[in-house]
């Protein structure tokens, strides 16, 4: 049997997209359930947009999420190199071959003359494809090109008439009819090959057995299949996962949600939601769980539960998701995951650190969040609100909060334990319990009705604040 094989293969033109992301996790998952390998190459024939930082982006966006890989860049393998500026040779060797054998030929157009084509054949209400003008040029007519200054691309001569079927793991059989798809650049006039000609030969010199990728790649998949039966390589498995959309059905863009997964890194979110989140993407486990280990997605995971309908990226659903993960950690890790957004102020202060993220951790979805709940603690008093002025005419709140001031003012420590004790002290010497003890406290301590423990936001608010607080709000 032969070994399961699959690749990504991103263009280092940006950061990593939250769709390439999921594509990389499919075919991760895919090649773990199976035993095989799983491979990471570079197409960076874009040189115009092509950048190392780009590409250090993608790596490190993949290893924070824990996808790594076996063979492919940085690691190397069998089938180096892995970045398609270094197999140069290789496809233009491979395009030789067609020339050779009439199955790809020059062509001399220029662009204003192809587009001048395109134009008219819009016009006329027709797919806009090259009409073949160089197919058939004799070597006179060729020299006398050349002779003009002009340097050809090579184009693949594309079989009139054909059917060509495409059996895709998760769309079912599409096929697409070979008048329509008109004869393509194979390489262009600078020697650098085009994608749907370099992805052939690497994924056949790779030996890649299945392509997992985007739905947006469905339209490529014909021409790659002709260059495969003209060079007489077999043809791998497909599969075309589903658009992912935003919760309005339009394309994912960044008015839902970040669109790289650099911004969640930075914004707080845990790799582990984002790739459990990813995984749901498009497929569903046999079972309604719907929290996964990277190691349980591995075991749950098969293409016959992907589905062909758009995927909708769901922000809340990723932040509940986040949020569960989060919970989870000790009080340590989510101090240092809330640290860089926060002021430089709580850098050296630990025990507050930590008491702040004890604190918060309900309230989080995100470690970002924590920037939305800091005035609570290092804010202004907020206008009150009607709960607030209702809450603050109890005839017993002038007794509350003296009182509470009071034994505010004779704490040495002041922290939540002493604080939740000097409350019930307070209960026990007045009569009062309850809300009506509470309520008023928190309401002239922060002009909210609800919020965190409050024994530890005032701990946290500090006593010079809290004092002059509860003293403002019962004189």
């Amino acid at each position: 049997m032969t070994k399961l094989r699959v690749r990504f293969a991103p263009s280092p033109t940006g950061p990593l997209h939250i769709g390439g992301a999921r594509s990389a996790l499919f075919n991760y998952l895919l090649a773990k359930k199976n035993g095989g390998d799983f491979i990471v190459r570079i197409e960076d024939t874009d040189r115009d947009r092509s950048t190392p930082e780009s590409e250090e982006n993608i790596k490190d966006s993949l290893r924070w999420l824990g996808i790594t890989w076996n063979e492919g860049i940085d690691i190397g393998g069998p089938y180096a190199p892995y970045r398609q500026m270094e197999r140069l040779e290789t496809y233009r060797a491979i395009a030789q071959k067609l020339i050779d054998e009439g199955k790809a030929y020059y062509c001399y157009c220029s662009e204003e003359e192809i587009e001048a084509e395109r134009t008219a054949q819009q016009e006329k209400g027709e797919t806009p494809h090259y009409s073949g003008r160089c197919r058939n040029l004799t070597e006179e007519q060729r020299r006398e090109l050349e002779a003009q200054g002009r340097k050809p691309v090579v184009r693949f001569r594309v079989p009139a008439g054909e059917q060509i079927l495409i059996p895709d793991l998760v769309r079912g059989d599409v096929t697409f009819e070979s008048d329509g798809v008109g004869d393509f650049v194979i390489m262009k006039s600078d020697g650098i090959p085009t994608y749907n000609f370099a992805v052939v030969v690497d994924d056949y010199t790779m030996e890649i057995t299945h392509v997992i990728r985007g739905e947006e790649h469905l339209s490529n998949t014909p021409r790659q299949i002709l260059l495969y039966e003209a060079l007489g390589y077999p043809t791998p498995k497909f599969a075309h996962i589903s658009l992912i959309l935003g919760k309005d059905r339009s394309k994912m863009s960044k008015r839902h949600g970040s669109v790289s997964v650099v911004n969640y890194k930075e914004q707080g979110f845990l790799p582990e939601a984002l790739v459990n989140f990813l995984a749901l993407l498009g497929w569903a486990p046999e079972k309604e769980e719907e929290i996964f280990t990277l190691e349980q997605l591995v075991e749950e995971f098969s293409l016959d539960r992907v589905s062909k309908s758009p995927a909708v990226f769901d922000m809340d659903k990723l932040r509940w998701l986040n949020g569960q993960y989060l919970r989870k950690l000790p009080i340590e890790d989510i101090a240092a995951g809330i640290l860089p957004h926060l002021s430089a102020g709580w850098q050296n202060d630990t025990p507050r650190l930590n008491l702040l993220a004890e604190t918060m951790a309900n309230h989080l979805s995100c470690f970002a969040d924590i920037k939305e709940l800091m005035p609570l603690i290092e804010g202004e008093m907020p206008e009150p609100s009607e709960q607030v002025q209702e809450v603050m005419a109890g005839e017993q709140v002038p007794v509350v909060l003296q009182v509470m001031a009071e034994k505010i003012n004779e704490m040495e420590a002041f922290t939540p334990e002493n604080i939740r004790t000097a409350i019930k002290q307070l209960c026990k010497e007045t009569g009062y319990k309850g809300a009506a003890v509470y309520m008023p406290i928190r309401a002239a301590v922060t002009g909210e009705c609800h919020g965190p423990d409050i024994d530890k936001i005032m701990a946290l608010m500090g006593k010079e604040k809290v004092s002059a607080r509860l003293e403002a709000a019962y004189k």
